[in-house]
């Protein structure tokens, strides 16, 4: 005759505050299923740069020279005269870009006439990527200075329009010894 297990009395619900539930982060990266594709591919982060430019063939050209580019994918418009999507690799990360188009919603800094935002990108040696840089075409914004967050950092605007902060982190620093230096840099007090 086999035995009879005793039933455990069900679990009340904690009511203490150290007992909440856990909220997933709104960027956490995604679970992968137990088949099918990964929500996010091998070799892409969670935030991906795309940039609208006007002449993007020509624009992956500079970005080789310039940063080391690694051109990924290239599809053509139909007519073949634009592209409508291309992706390149810069160090390990992936900058996808395409043409302005007409009746899109997206815009090349020379479409608008400004650039609302920048590339940050952290390399090795700042001082010769930058000339680097400079030397396939961009326009010295900012020469690089060791800055009051611990970067050594400078930033260009290529002949496209885009902005790139180019940066080596220096130093770790603590959010006081950073808010004391930036009181120094500005001549006010810390922020």
């Amino acid at each position: 005759m086999a035995k009879r297990r005793a039933k455990k009395p069900a679990r009340k619900p904690s009511k203490s505050p150290r007992r909440k539930a856990r909220r997933p982060s709104a960027v956490a990266r995604p679970r992968r299923k137990a088949s099918g594709p990964k929500p996010i591919p091998d070799g892409y982060h969670s935030v991906t740069p795309y940039l609208t430019v006007g002449g993007a063939a020509a624009a992956i050209e500079f970005y080789r020279q310039a940063f080391g580019a690694n051109e990924l994918v290239r599809m053509p418009s139909p007519d073949g005269s634009r592209i409508m999507h291309a992706e390149m690799r810069i160090g390990d990360s992936v900058v996808m870009l395409s043409d302005e188009m007409e009746g899109g919603s997206s815009r090349s800094p020379r479409g608008v006439g400004a650039t609302t935002g920048h590339v940050h990108l952290y390399v090795a040696d700042v001082d010769r990527a930058f000339d680097r840089a400079v030397q396939a075409g961009a326009t010295v914004a900012m020469p690089v200075q060791d800055m009051f967050w611990g970067d050594r950092y400078g930033r260009v605007v290529d002949p496209f329009g885009h902005e790139w902060g180019l940066a080596t982190h220096k130093e770790d620093l603590a959010p006081d010894e950073i808010g004391r230096r930036a009181a120094t840099a500005f001549g006010s007090r810390p922020i």
